[in-house]
């Protein structure tokens, strides 16, 4: 028999279900892993092995980050790259990620998902695309299996450095025969097709300035063929497509559709400046986009046209990017972060606090093509955040509990639940302990700087 789970009285239970119900006094009845009933407290069971008392807590589906570098949070605010758009970014990143070790992405895998679960994050997507010093994919994904996160790998590449025109110096990339291979084999060793999965593999070469049109071609033939998604960056910023246009004599969006990359089983980071053409080429395709407000901000690169994509039928989720270009892995934050700029950039009508939170669960599934998370209702992952309102940030906002986690200052979950499983209580995570591993990342990232010093 499965174990059972019910979380209870919760003051407001966010479904995001299909007629985005709010329930006051509201409960989640949970048999293994999967959400058997929803609704108020006193309609469903009252009897569980394990029952949480969610009183003076909003309960939501757990949060869906769709696109980050978790490797990047060993080289946050580093000197030299505080200031600058993003190729220049990249320019004085990319030495010292050349000296990543396979340790060094362990750490900072688990650090970044403590901070994304603390947060309110569930499912996170991770795009590692530089592999020095015996770096796999595999450390990545060991790493989220000890900690309980659902984890989308994606696996990223570059194959075309300084001296064939394209942005990272030649030592960072790799041989195109090796990255499909080695795609293949995570394909084959970790994918798990499976509703409820905890674990899946995404094709995922970093950026047209980074690798060739034959790799994406090949990329999409791979991803079709073992039935994986694919996911890579576009129309991040003006240098970007100035280089598109420079090089394949296309819009970014065009480019992405020469190569096969659109569809349901495509999301890509950033579009902030996708062109009208390219928002429509996406609407009809069911091409997804990972927006990412606070890297965008940070790097300068704009406001990505998000109320424009939404009305048009762009499938779009959020992103917390890299830790290089966030300094930050606050989905919550994010989320705040997405209705404010499309605020300023377009109106004071153009987000709601509301949409912002469907964006970050309901679109973040859709992004990633899944049906199985963003919503609590039978049959569903169960996967679900709580967060106390007893909190000083949200004194006097509680005439609107759901909108006061948008508007107010973004608060860490009280409780969070992937798959079944309480991996934060009382606001502390219960899978690893953070206090060594803040310790061991911190030496990490000193070793990292000091590295690329002595190479230069």
């Amino acid at each position: 028999m499965s174990q059972t789970l019910l979380v209870k009285h919760a003051r407001v239970l966010v479904t995001m279900d299909d007629t985005r119900r709010e329930i006051a006094d509201g409960a989640v009845f949970v048999r293994g892993n999967v959400i058997e009933q929803v609704g108020s407290t006193e309609s469903l069971p009252q009897e569980a092995d394990e029952v949480i008392d969610a009183g003076g807590c909003v309960v939501l589906p757990g949060l869906v980050n769709t696109h980050h570098h978790m490797y990047q949070s060993l080289t946050r605010v580093i000197p030299g790259a505080q200031n600058g758009e993003l190729f220049n970014w990249l320019q004085n990143l990319y030495p010292i990620w050349a000296n990543l070790t396979p340790e060094m992405v362990e750490v900072s895998t688990l650090t970044a998902m403590t901070e994304l679960m603390l947060s309110g994050c569930t499912t996170t997507s991770d795009h590692l695309y530089i592999y020095p010093s015996g770096c796999r994919l595999d450390h990545s994904i060991e790493a989220a299996q000890r900690i309980g996160m659902r984890f989308h790998a994606a696996r990223g590449s570059m194959s075309v450095g300084q001296s064939k025109g394209g942005l990272p110096p030649d030592r960072v990339v790799e041989e195109e025969a090796d990255i499909l291979k080695d795609t293949q084999r995570l394909i084959e060793t970790w994918h798990d097709p499976a509703r409820h999965a905890m674990r899946r593999i995404v094709v995922a070469p970093c950026s047209p300035f980074s690798v060739s049109r034959d790799l994406m071609r090949e990329s999409a033939a791979m991803a079709r063929h073992y039935g994986v998604s694919l996911h890579t960056h576009l129309a991040e910023s003006r240098t970007d497509i100035d280089y598109s246009r420079e090089k394949f004599n296309m819009t970014p969006a065009q480019y992405a559709e020469d190569c096969g990359w659109v569809g349901h089983d495509v999301w890509h980071a950033h579009c902030v400046q996708l062109d009208d053409d390219g928002i429509a080429l996406f609407a009809r395709s069911g091409t997804g986009v990972a927006h990412c407000p606070c890297s965008n901000m940070r790097l300068a690169s704009g406001i990505a046209p998000v109320r424009k994509m939404r009305d048009a039928g762009v499938p779009v989720g959020l992103g917390v990017d890299g830790s290089a270009s966030n300094d930050s892995g606050h989905l919550l934050g994010e989320v705040r972060q997405a209705m404010l700029l499309q605020r300023v950039g377009f109106g004071p009508d153009a987000m709601t606090a509301r949409e912002a939170l469907e964006i970050a669960t309901l679109g973040g599934a859709k992004v990633l093509n899944r049906d199985d998370i963003g919503a609590l209702k039978p049959g569903m992952s169960a996967d679900i955040v709580m967060f106390s309102l007893d909190q000083i940030g949200f004194a006097g906002a509680l005439h609107d509990p759901v909108a006061a986690l948008v508007f107010s200052t973004p608060s860490n979950v009280w409780c969070s639940i992937i798959n079944g499983r309480v991996v934060v209580r009382d606001g502390r995570c219960t899978t690893v302990e953070t206090g060594p591993l803040i310790e061991r990342h911190q030496r990490l990232a000193l070793q990292l700087a000091e590295a690329a010093r002595s190479t230069t």
